[in-house]
């Protein structure tokens, strides 16, 4: 280890990832050690990520849990006790860096959550209810597996957890001061194919709710617990509520003040609402005899890397 890195592995999952990553790397440049998990892509990310000193590693999904982040956590050999998971459109700023060298420092926490700016069209969405956006990225890679919700069989919502949280115990949990950036550098074509993706796992994870599937294993939904679970109480709710596309924009652009991010946040929240409309009909695939493609999971399981 360089004397003068932070001890933290900084776990980076990727696919098809060239504009994305050099930033993002650059921006972990702090931390003792950096992984690349990499699903077979199909650009440049391999050849990006080793030039700027990641170590790159292959991951094959079985269609069945775990997850590209969860069997990173599982399998790969950290040499710290401390792991970072950063988003390849996501940056870890220098002030975030100088906060983390500090809190790891504590014995009594095995986590924190970072707050999350994120950025579209160039602006900061401030409103809107984006932000704060609290995630739990930093903690003892020991202590911490992101929840199953029970969603890796419905096919096209890719190899990796994106909507999940890590559970630890609350109490066991901080909070860092600075923030950390989400910001996309590819163009809406790649929101909206992601976003495509991100609706079929939204119309499971709505279906599971409406019909009863357990919380076993994840954060679970509480009004007075912390945001995160709050929120899913919240979900719990909406999903049962009509007109969620139109409610969607309203309650973005006029409730939660999205109109004050000017252009973008329009923008933002009619692409919200046509998401919402997608998961929608994609329930409705669900519900009634259509399908989402449910696939039959391969048996061979991935390989821990050597």
């Amino acid at each position: 280890m360089n004397s003068a890195s932070i001890p933290v592995s900084v776990l980076i999952p990727a696919k098809n990832e060239q504009e994305n990553l050099p930033a993002c790397l650059a921006s972990v440049a702090p931390a003792d050690e950096v992984f690349v998990v990499d699903s077979h892509s199909e650009d440049n990310s391999v050849e990006i990520a080793e030039r700027l000193g990641a170590k790159v590693v292959q991951f094959d999904f079985n269609g069945r849990w775990p997850k590209k982040k969860n069997w990173s956590l599982d399998n790969l050999p950290f040499r710290n006790e401390w792991v970072l998971i950063v988003d390849c459109d996501e940056r870890i700023t220098p002030e975030s860096w100088a906060e983390i060298a500090e809190k790891i420092k504590n014995p009594d926490l095995d986590g924190y959550y970072i707050n999350r700016r994120v950025f579209f069209l160039g602006k900061w969405i401030r409103h809107g209810g984006k932000y704060p956006d609290w995630n739990l990225r930093l903690f003892r890679h020991a202590k911490g597996r992101y929840e199953n919700l029970n969603t890796e069989d419905i096919r096209n919502t890719g190899d990796n957890e994106v909507h999940e949280h890590v559970v630890i115990p609350h109490e066991k949990v901080g909070k860092l001061q600075e923030d950390m950036l989400h910001e996309d550098f590819r163009d809406l074509y790649h929101w909206l194919a992601r976003h495509n993706r991100y609706s079929n796992w939204e119309a499971r994870v709505y279906y599971n709710l409406l019909t009863g599937m357990g919380d076993d294993g994840t954060i679970g939904a509480n009004l007075f617990g912390d945001a995160v679970q709050r929120k899913r109480y919240l979900k719990k709710i909406w999903v049962r509520l009509p007109f969620k596309p139109f409610l969607r924009f309203v309650l973005f652009y006029f409730i939660q003040l999205g109109f004050l991010d000017g252009y973008a946040g329009y923008v933002y929240g009619r692409l919200l609402s046509q998401y919402e409309y997608q998961i929608g009909v994609k329930l409705y695939e669900l519900k009634f005899g259509g399908s989402l493609n449910i696939q039959k999971p391969n048996p061979e399981r991935p390989q821990a890397p050597s």
